[in-house]
């Protein structure tokens, strides 16, 4: 081979050397800026759902105090006030309870309870038209007086008053829920509420 001949072969191979490095090279960097754009989209994506995970704040409602009043008249005169307060929440409710477990023997050996006292439940709801209304349900009882007890010795009489009501409220302002009459006596009680906005 000549001299000539040589040097254009060699020139080939080198030629053919620096195209094929080149080539390599540029795959590499393709490879690279495709790893490193997925890579991009795949923190962008989850970066998107993690905002869209994230949980919407609570809208905040209303509170209320409940503040109940029951009054006890007698020929119409009141002679006795019992004052009770709540808070609750717009569209929740509450109860209040006040009194004493009475152990009462149903049948022999076998004991019951009997709650004596006062219970209270409330409830507001929020109408279509934004106004509030609120539900109440009272529950009053007590040991009936010796002389109503109809010569009942082995067993405790109990008596018993519920009144239940409900109405548009109107805030700061007593309002009358309900009235009920002691059929044992000519006492009266009358139930009052009186809804103050909170927040």
């Amino acid at each position: 081979m000549t001299t000539t001949k040589k040097m254009v072969v060699a020139g080939a191979l080198m030629i053919a050397f620096v195209f094929s490095s080149g080539t390599e090279k540029a795959r590499a960097q393709e490879s690279q800026s495709s790893s490193t754009s997925g890579s991009t989209g795949a923190n962008s994506a989850g970066s998107s759902s993690t905002k869209s995970a994230e949980p919407r704040a609570p809208i905040p409602s209303s509170a209320y105090r409940l503040d109940y009043s029951i009054n006890e008249l007698e020929d119409g005169k009141k002679i006795n006030t019992r004052r009770y307060s709540v808070n609750v929440n717009e569209n929740d409710s509450n109860e209040l309870k006040i009194g004493t477990r009475v152990p009462v023997e149903a049948k022999q050996g076998e004991v019951e309870y009997i709650d004596v006292g006062t219970k209270i439940d409330g409830r507001t709801q929020t109408a279509h038209d934004g106004q509030l209304k609120v539900f109440v349900h009272a529950e009053m009882s007590s040991f009936a007086m010796p002389e109503q007890a109809d010569g009942h010795d082995q067993h405790p009489v109990i008596r018993q008053l519920r009144i239940g009501g409900s109405t548009v409220v109107v805030l700061d302002k007593p309002m009358l829920m309900g009235v009920v009459d002691d059929p044992n006596s000519k006492r009266q009680f009358q139930l009052e509420l009186t809804v103050t906005k909170l927040r």
